[in-house]
């Protein structure tokens, strides 16, 4: 017997099709029902590669009794948090109000007309963890709501004002003149990041163990802009770590969601696209300063990967790959000794001594593989020649891939959201500009027209694809992660249509999410009327703020466009935000990363003359956190950078701060040298 959600096409809400509860999907029947039958509402929030969400809906949701006390005294929802990430942020709050943590899955309990009550995370059937059963927790807030509903109401009212009011304790209203510049005080800056700082594995605290992307950029950043070599050294530090831990996947590349140990060994097994895209943007970068093989490699693979297992025959990206299989976490990626034994014999004991495989297991008596000393340090080590090495564990690889992909794979949530693919073709942007690479960027243009071709409609944007079907209206974050697509390809192709395009979505933000009060972006449209709060995105969490990107955004448009009220919006942004941000820098990472740039400006860069397009590429491989280009163009000549930069027969490349211009210099080594001043005395 299915239940109403098998009519839905989210992967997480078709797990729970066959639940013997009675379902809905987030729609207003449901809320009609629950206000006819006065009952109140229970909302289950997940996503489909969740693990604890598959052991709650194992043990409570197909449990035949207890769908009988949710279905009799509640009117159940399931809302897939990737689809309708608006929701799952309002009772995510409510939830970390009430008990101090949140986390998936995530269950709150709500009046008819979808205020919160009460709610928490994972709940077990019967009591343990410290934790109330789940029957006994479904008993107590119907009980509350059928004798104390005065209270219980008057509660809630308190709690949706409290989620309300919430982000305003991190806006500042005191505005700054615009006209004067923030004074940065960057040590003191780095030392606040530097606290939380593992110099020995790399990342930042302990277990569980984020890759904390918008970290490491920043600390690129510090390393550029103030010569800071400990930044680098701890984003080298970690991304090293991170490509030879058991995060990443040894055989077939890609990353996982999160380490649950210090050192990267032990990974949550589940692979997002998200993560994949902003890890493999801080590898762009950080090669873009060290030129590291081992980044190259991973950086290859990855993108093998992804083409292989995450990306849709006719384009797009999907959105995620589970951590289990058969039931088991991490049971398609472990190895047992035997078995490799068995596939490579007498090529198993090298293989096994680099990827840390013994008898006993490394995890739960398997084995995961990783890489506790670096190829090259064993082959200087064993005076083995490293290429004939490379070559052995790479037949080795193949050999162990054939047997696994013979495994019953990890589920795949195959629904594509804007916002995610928009992520990932800035990724391929920055990697073909950062490696050189056309192909690279071709597929990164490949994949833009697709994935615009499924999201945009009638002049209407929309979140999430799949089946040949548009759902929901777009968020302040597809919109924001799409225009900074549209500006990275625009430096990778020097196609002009991109900024036309960006700043066309970009008025359509302005008009259509921007709060004038506080000058900050609403995370929803105006047009969407069936959430209770419209809420502000201000943190950067696994992914940047839409706030945030869009703060850069305006910035960078308002630059290439000289267009002040751009700039002038962008700045009103971060000084309401800058008290929070520099309090709280790792949270605000992405942020602080914007204070920087907007206190040192953008680098302005033209280029004329016969080798302008060498140079260009040239130009493209450099690390900058933030950067314009043009090649001088006899045919487009209407762009405020191009003025006075005309075609002529000598090569020059000019370099500028907000119009301001050095003496043009002719080769890249010239202009290497000019970006060492930091921008300072231009």
């Amino acid at each position: 017997m299915s239940n109403r959600l098998i009519n839905e096409t989210s992967p997480y809400l078709l797990q729970h099709a066959n639940n013997p509860v009675d379902w809905f999907a987030w729609r207003p029947e449901a809320f009609e029902k629950a206000k006819a039958e006065d009952k109140p509402i229970l909302v289950s929030i997940g996503y489909s590669t969740c693990h604890w969400c598959h052991v709650m809906e194992h043990e409570s949701f197909e449990d035949e009794e207890i769908a009988g006390i949710m279905n009799e005294l509640f009117v159940c929802i399931k809302v897939d948090r990737e689809e309708r990430p608006d929701i799952d942020m309002i009772y995510m709050e409510a939830v970390q109000m009430i008990s101090g943590s949140g986390g998936w899955p995530l269950n709150c309990f709500l009046l008819p007309d979808g205020s919160p009550i009460y709610g928490g995370t994972y709940f077990p059937p019967e009591e343990r963890y410290g934790r109330p059963s789940w029957r006994q927790v479904l008993l107590n807030i119907a009980k509350s709501y059928q004798t104390q509903k005065n209270v219980v109401v008057e509660q809630a009212n308190r709690l949706k004002e409290a989620i309300q009011n919430n982000e305003k304790r991190f806006i500042n209203q005191d505005i700054v003149p615009v006209e004067e510049k923030p004074q940065l005080d960057f040590a003191r800056l780095f030392n606040s990041v530097q606290q939380d700082f593992d110099t020995i594995n790399g990342g930042m605290g302990g277990a569980p163990k984020f890759p904390q992307t918008a970290t490491i950029d920043l600390l690129n950043a510090l390393y550029y802009y103030y010569g800071i070599d400990d930044a680098l050294q701890q984003a080298t530090l970690s991304l090293g770590k991170m490509i030879s831990g058991g995060i990443y996947d040894q055989l077939r590349g890609g990353f996982s969601r999160y380490a649950t140990d210090r050192a990267w060994l032990i990974p949550h097994f589940e692979k997002m696209l998200y993560d994949n895209a902003l890890i493999l943007r801080s590898l762009a970068d950080t090669y873009r300063l060290n030129k590291s093989k081992k980044y190259e490699r991973a950086i290859l693979e990855t993108l093998a990967f992804l083409d292989a297992e995450m990306t849709h025959s006719e384009g797009g990206f999907y959105s995620a790959l589970d951590a289990d299989s058969e039931g088991v976490e991490g049971k398609f990626y472990v190895w047992s000794k035997v078995e490799i034994d068995r596939i490579l014999g007498e090529d198993s004991t090298l293989f096994c001594q680099i990827y840390n495989v013994t008898q006993h297991g490394n995890w739960e008596e398997v084995n995961i593989l990783n890489l506790p000393v670096e190829i090259e340090a064993f082959c200087k080590e064993n005076s083995y020649d490293p290429d004939t090495i490379y070559q052995k564990l790479e037949t080795s690889k193949q050999k162990l891939l054939e047997l696994r992909n013979k495994r019953i794979h990890p589920g795949l949530d195959d629904k594509i959201l804007m916002g995610w693919n928009a992520l990932m073709i800035t990724s391929l942007s920055e990697l073909g500009q950062a490696l050189n690479n056309t192909e690279i960027i071709g597929k990164a243009v490949i994949q833009f027209e697709k994935v615009r071709s499924y999201f945009k409609a009638n002049d209407h944007w929309y979140h999430s694809f799949k089946n040949a079907q548009r759902y929901y209206m777009a968020m302040l974050d597809d919109y924001a992660y799409w225009i900074e697509a549209c500006l990275s390809l625009h430096q990778a192709t020097q196609d002009s249509s991109y900024i036309i395009e960006a700043e066309e979505i970009l008025i359509y933000v302005i008009s259509n999410f921007y709060d004038k009060n506080d000058g900050l972006f609403y995370y929803t449209s105006a047009e969407q009327n069936d959430i209770i709060i419209r809420k502000k995105e201000l943190f950067d969490n696994a992914t940047p703020s839409g706030n945030a990107v869009m703060c850069r955004m305006l910035f960078f448009i308002g630059i290439l466009k000289d267009n002040r009220d751009y700039i002038t919006m962008a700045d009103r942004m971060i000084r309401n935000l800058e008290k929070s941000i520099l309090l709280y820098p790792t949270s605000f990472a992405y942020w602080v990363k914007n204070l920087i740039i907007m206190n040192k400006s953008l680098e302005e860069i033209v280029i004329t003359g016969p080798q302008k397009k060498d140079l260009y590429k040239e130009i493209l491989k450099q690390y900058s956190p933030a950067r314009l280009v043009m090649i001088a163009d006899s045919k487009v000549k209407d762009w405020p950078m191009l003025y006075g930069k005309d075609e002529t027969d000598e090569t020059l490349i000019y370099f500028c701060k907000e119009y301001k211009c050095k003496e043009p210099v002719h080769n890249l080594n010239e202009l290497i040298e000019l970006m060492r001043v930091k921008l300072n005395d231009v």
